[in-house]
Parts: C-alpha cells; sequence; structure tokens
C-alpha cells in the first residue's frame, strides 16, 4: 500500500508540474522536466540510491527555481506547500526539500549535496545543462531574457556573488565559459562523471566551430 501511495504521489507531481511548465519558455519546460527526471532514475539505478526521492525531488525541483518566481524563497514555499498538500511523509518532505533548496549552481557558490539522492538530482539537472541540449537551452534561455548570442567585447566573468550571476548581463556564449564548462567537474556520482565527460567534449567542438564560423573561416 505504501509503495501505491508513492507511485500516485510521483503520478500527481508529473501532472502538476506539466501543467505549470509547459508553456515555459526559457529552457526550464516540461521537456527539461522530463528529461532531468529520466536522467535521476537511471543514476539512482546505477548509484543504490532512494528511487522516490529522486523522482519527486526532480520533478518538483524548478518550480523553485528563482528564474521562475518572485524569489527562491517563493518558489521553495509553493513546493513545501505542494508536498504537505499531497501528505507526503514529513521525512520525504525534509528529504525533497533539502534537495532542491541546495542544488542550484548560483554562479559556483552553492554548498555540497548531503546525501546521495541529492547528488543523483544535481547530476541529473547539470547533465541537461550541457551537451547538446545544454547547447540549445543556453540560445533559448538567452532569446527569452533578449540577452546576446555573443560579443566579443564582453568578456566572461571569472568570479561572481550569486547576484551577479542571477543578474549580470553575459552572453550565451559568455555562459559556456561562467558554468556550462564547469560543470564536468562538479558532478558528484561515478555515472554521472562518465556522462559528463561526452557532453563536456561536445560543447568544446561546438564552441570550435562557433568561433571559426564567426570569424568567417568556415
Amino acid at each position: 500500500m505504501k509503495q501505491n501511495i508513492k507511485e500516485q504521489i510521483i503520478s500527481q507531481a508529473e501532472t502538476d508540474v506539466k501543467i505549470a511548465l509547459e508553456k515555459e519558455s526559457t529552457g526550464h519546460d516540461w521537456g527539461h522536466i522530463q528529461r532531468v527526471t529520466r536522467l535521476a532514475r537511471t543514476i539512482a539505478l546505477q548509484e543504490g540510491a532512494d528511487l522516490y526521492i529522486c523522482q519527486l525531488a526532480a520533478l518538483l525541483h524548478d518550480l523553485a527555481d528563482a528564474k521562475l518566481n518572485p524569489s527562491e524563497e517563493y518558489g521553495l514555499r509553493k513546493v513545501s506547500a505542494w508536498l504537505e498538500e499531497h501528505d507526503v511523509e514529513p521525512e520525504d518532505a525534509g528529504h525533497v526539500m533539502e534537495i532542491i533548496s541546495t542544488m542550484s549552481f548560483k554562479g559556483g557558490n552553492s554548498s555540497p549535496m548531503k546525501t546521495l539522492e541529492g547528488q543523483v538530482v544535481q547530476d541529473a539537472d547539470r547533465l541537461d545543462a550541457i551537451g547538446a541540449i545544454g547547447i540549445a537551452r543556453v540560445f533559448t534561455y538567452s532569446g527569452a531574457k533578449g540577452r546576446a548570442m555573443h560579443d566579443p567585447e564582453v568578456k566572461p566573468r571569472e568570479t561572481m556573488t550569486e547576484s551577479e550571476y542571477r543578474n549580470g548581463q553575459d552572453t550565451a556564449i559568455n555562459h559556456f565559459y561562467e558554468k556550462l564548462l564547469k560543470l564536468k567537474d562538479l558532478m558528484n556520482t561515478s555515472y554521472g562523471k562518465a556522462l559528463a565527460e561526452q557532453r563536456h567534449q561536445f560543447m568544446l567542438e561546438y564552441l570550435e566551430q562557433f568561433y571559426a564560423e564567426w570569424d568567417g573561416e568556415k
């Protein structure tokens, strides 16, 4: 019976998050949630993590994203209310909230994940930020925010506060250096690290081609 209840909670989360994010236009949409949840499940099976916690945190994580809410605190309250409304066990709800509240990159200023499940979900989310999908999402987000594709005069920022990371007027290409190319070395799990290596290499090849085309060499 307990397992059946967990399956119902996961199913309801899928329904509610799809409704909330299916028309989101910055790359944090329902497709992103689906990919992260599938990756989290795959990594959890490889690493021996709790599938229920990993799936629930993956499904709900962007409901709290500061980019999609008036503030991070507002988003976290929204997720907490959803967990309470759907009678998620207090221990499980606390675990999910701990994961969601600490998994964001935040300009490289985030704290290490405290549990294996947190490491799994963070890896899954970061994997969707790199590789071919990650490249597509960078340009989707930049376009939605009115940011330039590339400006050789605007250099990538070496260090940033969380506020600078959130609010700075960077470019799509600079975001590779400010975040995406750093993620490979920040992966937590063995399986996540292996996938990140492949996707990281693809981004390096893409940037080489991008600069050649930008300069009219190809």
